[in-house]
């Protein structure tokens, strides 16, 4: 295979070889998973430390962003989430594996991305003559705004039926005019880009080759170790442009056992073997550590896929399921609900009796974080382990 940046042969001889259980260890490691959690960075540390955070318009417990700090942290203030990404020019939102919330340091990366936007030949809205001219001019005068502040989000028909100035500024987000500084009662909130990016970083001069280059060295960072195809998945790149660069990244090739394709990883996840404590905790369904699915079942064997848009008659586990992480496997997942402060979970989902207590204590613990004084077990998919649940709630809570 021929490096097609340097037109050299890319030597995929591998220098280690891990057992698929090392593999695991080293990717619950690098997800922030696996030893003492980092109380001191906190949530920015975690923004960090995983490059990116998915955002998604489902809330049950918490949206999804909250969902993934509490998953590394424990029970951190959701206002201090909020807060911790927004303020002081922390983070910014875009396109990465799919609306993420990103590092600041992170914007230089993504010009390649911004100049494809720039050239892209066909949109599915219509731009009138003007409106974006019109929309930087006003938020150079009023910004930030939202786009409702902007004239209007919607023109009254589906959700997809935007407005004028809807069109216009979301343009300007992708083109990197523009940026998302935080989201207002789930409104994203704009400012132009030389007011929102600090100075030593608003700069598109880095080429494609060299952005492409550094975010394939931070996925393989934040995954530890993983197939071309993890890699490129992490900030949706193309596989070609991953091939393009990965042997000038600084990632080493490695051979995972029972893994049927050759895999890169982060040197420095092998130079120390991963050891710690396992955090116990539920899992967003856009968690990084499970977001890819066929990922998560080389991985940790568990088979799991978001309900949310399967028609309900079709569901298996539920609307929401959410994964139990416990001793740094995949032990079943749960479909949670909230009434009033009562945690509800409509449909519980246990590979094995052994996943029993840590369930009752990921639901205890969750039921706190949001404010819930007491946890429902509705439906147990084990009929001899819903006794045991119970139970095991009911002592977890008192």
């Amino acid at each position: 295979m021929t490096n097609a940046a340097t037109g050299s042969a890319v030597d995929r001889t591998p220098e280690a070889t891990l057992s698929a259980d090392e593999a695991r260890r080293i990717a619950l490691r690098a997800q922030g998973l696996l030893g003492a959690p980092d109380r001191r960075g906190g949530v920015r540390g975690v923004l960090r430390h995983l490059g990116a955070v998915q955002l998604d318009t489902i809330s049950v417990l918490a949206r999804s962003h909250e969902l993934i700090p509490y998953a590394r942290l424990g029970a951190v203030g959701r206002k201090a989430v909020e807060s911790a990404y927004w303020t002081d020019t922390h983070a910014f939102e875009y396109w990465s594996h799919a609306a993420c919330v990103l590092p600041i340091e992170e914007w230089p990366h993504f010009a390649f991305r911004r100049r494809a936007y720039r050239f892209r030949p066909h949109w599915n809205h219509e731009l009138p003559d003007g409106v974006y001219e019109t929309v930087v001019k006003q938020l150079r005068a009023e910004g930030p705004l939202t786009a409702t502040e902007l004239g209007g989000a919607k023109n009254g028909g589906p959700w997809w039926d935007w407005s004028a100035a809807k069109i216009a500024v979301e343009r300007a987000l992708m083109f990197g005019e523009v940026v998302c500084v935080e989201r207002r009662g789930w409104k994203r909130v704009y400012d132009l880009a030389e007011r929102a990016v600090p100075d030593d970083l608003l700069h598109d001069d880095l080429d494609d080759l060299e952005c492409l280059r550094r975010l394939v060295r931070l996925a393989g960072q934040s995954l530890g170790v993983g197939t071309r195809a993890d890699i490129a998945d992490y900030h949706r790149l193309k596989g070609e442009q991953v091939e393009a660069v990965i042997a000038d990244s600084g990632l080493v090739p490695v051979a995972v056992e029972g893994w049927d394709k050759p895999a890169w990883a982060d040197p420095e996840a092998l130079a120390a073997p991963p050891r710690g404590r396992h955090r116990t905790t539920l899992l967003s369904p856009f968690d990084s550590l499970i977001w890819d699915r066929a990922r998560t079942e080389r991985i940790f064997g568990f088979s799991h896929r978001l309900e949310a848009y399967v028609p309900r008659p079709k569901r298996i586990h539920g609307y929401f399921a959410m994964p139990l992480l416990s001793g740094g496997r995949l032990l079943g997942r749960v479909d949670p609900a909230r009434e009033g402060t009562t945690l509800v979970a409509r449909q519980v989902s246990l590979e094995s009796p052994k996943a029993v207590a840590p369930m009752a204590r990921a639901l205890r613990e969750a039921a706190e974080w949001v404010g819930c004084d007491a946890v429902r077990v509705e439906r147990v998919d084990r009929p001899e382990l819903a006794a045991p649940l119970t139970a095991a709630v009911a002592a977890a809570v008192a």
